[in-house]
């Protein structure tokens, strides 16, 4: 009799044993299903108007379809254009803004590559000052040279000026926005803009944003510039911005991920 009860213990412990190795296989696996990662999403699919020249500005804006030249009713001087969707809102968003008695005027618009190779190659050579009034041309280091360039102005190839999305309005100094007139602007941009589908990419760094420094006069036409921005993100690398003085710079200070992608998580 005690014979017999010793062996059903031994069964008993051993099938405890099984179960138990059974629970805790199932939970483990549960574990590891839970802490496996997603798969990664699938690209977005993008209009097929977007490919790589357009996004690099190798178009004239001028002859393209979609591009409208701007009324000086808007702009500060003749031959600017922007796309015909931009320029549309715009004028719906000029039209708000006079009403409150404030004036927006377009200070620059679409730039294409070789308009941008020639903004970027005259500051490389220093025949342009920099912001500050220095010349990048005294930096005999490439990278440092680009760099100071970069805190305010695109490489070619680069610039959402390209897109026909971008525009600069009333001044180019973040100074002129902060007092009297300029600030009654800003605010009335950060308050309205939005709401007619612009978006100021180049915010403070207070966030931890990369790239150019804060440009309080750059909106850009969000129902536009996000597909752009995604395409950029799928298909554009450093080793296409190419074409330019300073341009084997490009990889090294990572202009796609720092400066290209550097934007305000409200325009993405």
């Amino acid at each position: 009799m005690l014979n017999k009860m010793k062996k059903n213990s031994h069964i008993n412990f051993a099938l405890c044993m099984v179960i138990l190795c059974f629970i805790t296989s199932a939970c483990q696996q549960k574990e590891k299903s839970v802490a496996t990662p997603e798969l990664e999403k699938p690209e977005v699919s993008l209009p097929t108007w977007i490919n790589k020249d357009y996004v690099m500005g190798n178009f004239e804006p001028k002859s393209h379809e979609n591009f409208q030249l701007i009324d000086t009713k808007y702009a500060d001087r003749e031959g600017l254009y922007l796309r015909k969707e931009t320029l549309e809102d715009f004028i719906k968003m000029w039209g708000a803004a006079k009403t409150d008695g404030v004036n927006l005027i377009i200070k620059s618009a679409t730039r294409n590559f070789d308009y941008q190779k020639g903004i970027w190659e005259r500051k490389w050579t220093g025949q342009t000052e920099l912001s500050d009034g220095t010349k990048a041309s005294d930096e005999a280091d490439s990278k440092k040279r680009a760099l100071k360039i970069l805190l305010y102005s695109s490489m070619p190839g680069t610039s959402r000026h390209h897109w026909g999305t971008d525009i600069d309005l009333n001044n180019f100094n973040n100074s002129y926005f902060e007092a009297g007139v300029g600030l009654k602007v800003y605010e009335w941009l950060k308050e309205h803009a939005a709401s007619f589908g612009f978006c100021q990419p180049y915010t403070d760094k207070s966030g931890g944003r990369s790239g150019y420094e804060e440009e309080k006069w750059h909106w850009s036409y969000m129902p536009l510039s996000k597909d752009l921005t995604q395409f950029c993100k799928q298909q554009l690398t450093n080793e296409d911005i190419i074409g330019f003085q300073g341009s084997e710079v490009a990889i090294s200070v990572d202009m796609l991920s720092n400066y290209v992608l550097g934007i305000a998580p409200d325009c993405l």
